[in-house]
C-alpha cells in the first residue's frame, strides 16, 4: 500500500489530503467541521475523496491525523473529573501553583485565578516517602492507599493522577499505587507522573500529569470511536496522531499520553511548511496559518522549527515539548464590531466559526466578518471550492455596511479597515515569534496557508519586510499535507541537576545511551524498523541560581569531541542571543532528553510543465477590486493552469479549490518549479 492520508480538523473546516508516495500525485477535499463529533466531518470528507481518487480505504497504508480534541477539552472545561494522589503533606500543591500572573501592571487586581484541573476535594494524601536520591525513607502504607482510593471512587472521579515527591528519580511507590488503583478503580485511567514527566519540579510534574489525566477519557473515547469507524470502512492501515512537537505517535500511545497532543492541530501547518520549504529551496520561513477561527504563526530557521519545553492552552501551561506556535483570534470568520464605549473598529477574537459562518456563506450568519470584507473588496471571487461554493456578495455588503454606518465612512473604507486591522493582528503575532525572540524578520520568507492565509500573506509580508511572500501548492489543506509528510517521534527525559564543573562527558554519555535505548524500543513497539530509527539528544542548561533553562540539541560525536566545555560555550552563545548578556556564574546541567525519530517519508513534489513566463493561458477573466483607496483593474487566474516560470503582475487573484491568493498592486508573483507562488515587490522581482 502506497497511499498516505493526512487529516486536519480545524474550527471551521476539516481538510483531507491523500498522497501517492510513488508518483507524488495527491487529491484533496475540504468539508465543514462537525464540532459535536470531529469523526463525522472526517467520514463526510473521506468518501468523496476516495471516490475521486479511485483509491479504496483498504489501500490507505497510513492515516495521519492532527486533532484539536484535547485542546478543546481544556479550553471548554470538558475534561474528566480528576482524582489526585500526593505524598502526605503536599495536598495543596495544585492550589499553591506558581506566583505568576499574566498581563500587565496590576493585572492581579482583576485576574481570576483559574480553578485547578484537580480540585482540592479530589486530592488525597498517602503515607510513604522517598528521598532526593530515590531511596525509601518511609514505606508506602498500602492500607491508607486503598482507603484514599475508595474515597475518590465514592466522589465519582473519572481519571486518576498519582504524583509523589521525588518520583522522577524512583517510581516504585507510584507503580504500586497504580497497581492498587487497577483493583480499586477498575476502568478508571491512571496517569503516573514518573511516566508522563520524569523531571524535577513537583508542581510542573504534577500539573502536566493531571492535564494528561483530564483529557485521557475524552481523547480515548474519540480515538477508539474513530478507529472503529475506520475499521468499518475496511481501512487496514495504521492510525497515528500528530504530536505537539511535530512528530507522530501511534493512536494507542496518544490514548495513554494525550498531554503530548494538546497542540496537535497547529503543528500540522508547521510540518507542512517544512515540506514546502525543502522543495522550494527556502531555509528560513515564518508561517502564517490563517483559518476560519484563528491564525497560527511559527518560525523555521535552517529548515528546523523552533521547539519549546512548554505547551500552553488557554491558562494551562504544561511541561511537554511543542513547536513554538503563537495563536491569535484573527481568521476568516473573525467578527468585526464597533463598541459603543470607544467607537473604534475591532476585529475578533470572536468568530462566526463553522456554524453559522460568515454572512457570505449563506448559512444564517448575520454579523460582518473578515471573509465578508474580502468579498466586498473583490479579493474573494464569488465562487469558491472550484465553483461548488457560491458566496453571497449582496449579503456581505449589507453586513459590512453596518460597520460603515457606525464609523461614518464608505462601504469600501469600512471593508478595508477590517482587513487592515486583522493584518495588524497577524503582524503582532509574527513579531512575538521573531523580533521578540531575537530574529530579524527580514531574513525570512513569509508563507501563508490555511483557507485564508494566501489572501493576507502579501499585505502582512509588507508589514514584516519578509520576502518572498509564499503561497504554497494546496495552501488550504497544507496542515493535512503536513500530517501526511511527518514521521514517528517519541522522547524521554531525566533530571540531572549537577554543576557542569562536576560533570564528566562520560557521565552524560552513559545516561544518554540508556535513554536512547528506551526511546528506540518504544518506536520499535509502534512498528518502526530499528534500522530506520535515528536518535537526537537535548540538554537543558542554566546559570546556577536561575529559575529557567535554555534547551540545546547535542549529539554523541560532538560531546565526545568538545566535552562539557563545548556545551557550555554553546549555551553562552545562545543565552547572549536571547538576552544580550552572559553571567560570570557556574553552569548547571538540569535535564537530559533523548528523542527517537522514525524515517522521514520521501514524498516527492510534482514538477510543473515549463512555461514561457506568460500566464495568459491560465486567465479566467478580468476583474475589478478595491485597493490603495480606489477601484483597480485586475485579473483572475486558475492556479491549476499556471506553468513553471509564469509571472503575474498585481493586482491579481489566483483561485483554486481550497484557497485564493491575492497579489497586491506593486508586486509580481512568480511560479516556481513545483507550483509555489512567490510574491515580491515589483522593484525587487
Amino acid at each position: 500500500m502506497r497511499y498516505r492520508l493526512g487529516v486536519d480538523v480545524g474550527g471551521t473546516f476539516t481538510d483531507l489530503l491523500l498522497f501517492d508516495e510513488e508518483t507524488g500525485n495527491f487529491w484533496r477535499h475540504k468539508t465543514p467541521s462537525t464540532p459535536q463529533d470531529s469523526s463525522e466531518g472526517i467520514l463526510n470528507g473521506l468518501k468523496p475523496l476516495t471516490d475521486e481518487s479511485g483509491v479504496a480505504a483498504s489501500e490507505i497504508a497510513y492515516f495521519l491525523h492532527g486533532t484539536t480534541v484535547a485542546t478543546n477539552a481544556v479550553l471548554e472545561g470538558k475534561g474528566a473529573r480528576v482524582g489526585l494522589v500526593v505524598t502526605e503533606g503536599y495536598r495543596d500543591v495544585m492550589q499553591i501553583a506558581r506566583s505568576f500572573v499574566p498581563g500587565g501592571l496590576a493585572a492581579w487586581i482583576v485576574w481570576p485565578k483559574p480553578q485547578p484541573l484537580a480540585h482540592l476535594e479530589d486530592t488525597v494524601e498517602v503515607p510513604g516517602r522517598l528521598d532526593a536520591d530515590g531511596g525509601e525513607v518511609r514505606p508506602l502504607d498500602e492500607g491508607k492507599v486503598r482507603e484514599a482510593l475508595r474515597k475518590l471512587k465514592g466522589q465519582g472521579v473519572e481519571a486518576l493522577t498519582v504524583s509523589l515527591i521525588n518520583a522522577y528519580v524512583n517510581g516504585v511507590h507510584e507503580k504500586r499505587i497504580g497497581e492498587i488503583a487497577a483493583e480499586e478503580l477498575p476502568g478508571i485511567p491512571v496517569s503516573l507522573s514518573h511516566e508522563v514527566l520524569p523531571e524535577m519540579q513537583e508542581y510542573e510534574r504534577t500539573l502536566s500529569t493531571v492535564a494528561n489525566a483530564a483529557v485521557r477519557p475524552v481523547v480515548g473515547k474519540y480515538v477508539s470511536s474513530l478507529r472503529g469507524k475506520l475499521d468499518d470502512l475496511g481501512m487496514k492501515g495504521s492510525l497515528s496522531l500528530l504530536r505537539s512537537d511535530g512528530g507522530l505517535m501511534s493512536s494507542h500511545k496518544a490514548e495513554e499520553h494525550p498531554v503530548n497532543i494538546l497542540m496537535s492541530g497547529p503543528a500540522g501547518g508547521v510540518t507542512g511548511a517544512l515540506w514546502v520549504a525543502r522543495n522550494a529551496g527556502i531555509k528560513n520561513i515564518l508561517t502564517l496559518d490563517v483559518g476560519g477561527t484563528s491564525t497560527d504563526v511559527a518560525l523555521i530557521e535552517g529548515l528546523e522549527p523552533r521547539r519549546v519545553r512548554t505547551t500552553e492552552v488557554g491558562h494551562l501551561s504544561v511541561r511537554a515539548s511543542s513547536l513554538d506556535v503563537k495563536t491569535v483570534g484573527a481568521g476568516g470568520g473573525s467578527i468585526a464590531h464597533v463598541p459603543e464605549l470607544t467607537g473604534a473598529l475591532r476585529v475578533g477574537p470572536e468568530s462566526a466559526g463553522a456554524v453559522p459562518g460568515p454572512v457570505a456563506y449563506g448559512k444564517g450568519g448575520e454579523l460582518p466578518t473578515v471573509t465578508d470584507a474580502n468579498v466586498v473588496l473583490g479579493y474573494l471571487p464569488e465562487d469558491l471550492l472550484g465553483g461548488s461554493f457560491h458566496l453571497d456578495r449582496e449579503g456581505a455588503e449589507k453586513a459590512v455596511q453596518t460597520i460603515a454606518d457606525a464609523l461614518g465612512v464608505s462601504l469600501m473604507e469600512a471593508a478595508r479597515g477590517i482587513i487592515d486591522i486583522v493584518n495588524e493582528n497577524m503582524f503582532g503575532a509574527l513579531r512575538m515569534i521573531s523580533v521578540q525572540q531575537g530574529y530579524d524578520p527580514r531574513d525570512f520568507a513569509l508563507m501563508g496557508f490555511g483557507g485564508a492565509g494566501p489572501l493576507h500573506v502579501n499585505a502582512v509580508a509588507r508589514l514584516m519586510g519578509s520576502w518572498p511572500a509564499v503561497s504554497p501548492v494546496s495552501p488550504g489543506v497544507l496542515c493535512a499535507l503536513g500530517d501526511a509528510a511527518t514521521r514517528m517521534r517519541t522522547e524521554t527525559a531525566r533530571s540531572f541537576s549537577r554543576l557542569a564543573s562536576d560533570t564528566a562527558a562520560s557521565d552524560l554519555a552513559t545516561l544518554l545511551d540508556e535513554m536512547a535505548q528506551q526511546t528506540r524500543a518504544e518506536l520499535v513497539a509502534d512498528g518502526v524498523a530499528d534500522e530506520k530509527i535515528t536518535t537526537q539528544f537535548e540538554v537543558d542548561i542554566r546559570y546556577a541560581g536561575q529559575a529557567f533553562e535554555v534547551p540545546l540539541t547535542i549529539d554523541k560525536e560532538t560531546l565526545e569531541r568538545d566535552g562539557i566545555q563545548g556545551i557550555i560555550a554553546r549555551f553562552d552563545e545562545e543565552h547572549r542571543r536571547l538576552f544580550t548578556f552572559n553571567m560570570d556564574t557556574p553552569h548547571e546541567i538540569v535535564n537530559l532528553r533523548a528523542v527517537a525519530l522514525g524515517e522521514a517519508p520521501d514524498l516527492p513534489a510534482a514538477r510543473l510543465e515549463q512555461g514561457n513566463g506568460d500566464p495568459s493561458g491560465a486567465k479566467i477573466r478580468d476583474h475589478t477590486l478595491w485597493m490603495d483607496g480606489r477601484e483597480q483593474a485586475a485579473a483572475i487566474y486558475d492556479r491549476s493552469r499556471l506553468k513553471q516560470g509564469d509571472r503575474i503582475a498585481g493586482p491579481a487573484i489566483v483561485t483554486e479549490m481550497d484557497s485564493t491568493t491575492l497579489i497586491e498592486a506593486g508586486c509580481i508573483a512568480t511560479v516556481d518549479a513545483v507550483g509555489n507562488i512567490l510574491i515580491n515587490p515589483a522593484q525587487e522581482a
